[in-house]
């Protein structure tokens, strides 16, 4: 079955499917072109298959296309940009700090 990102703006997020099934979400919000990432969950039974991380990298592609940074509340986005430093760009250098993120690119 495909696995697809998809963004739910009228819910605030985005879903990571599996066919139709919805398998986990990435909930956001976005204002003065800043995209906050509070919080991600993947359905439990589904662990284990790297979801998670499609779901993320689907976000912060899409962040990305919008010209928008991101505020990686969530401790799993965090996570992926410290593991994918080339998605470090996507914080502003004035937010780095606050997240813990302001040495992981040097």
């Amino acid at each position: 079955m495909e696995t697809t990102v998809v963004d739910v703006p009228e819910r605030g997020r985005f879903e990571v499917r599996v066919g139709e099934r919805v398998v986990g979400l990435a909930s956001y919000h976005v204002e003065n072109g800043t995209m906050a990432l509070p919080h991600t969950e993947v359905d439990p039974s589904m662990g284990g298959r790297g979801l998670g991380k499609v779901l993320v990298a689907g976000v912060l592609d899409a962040a990305r296309e919008r010209g928008l940074h991101v505020l990686p509340y969530c401790s799993f986005v965090r996570h992926y940009i410290q593991q994918h430093p080339e998605t470090l760009d996507l914080v502003a250098d004035e937010d780095k700090p606050h997240f813990g993120l302001a040495t992981a690119d040097r």
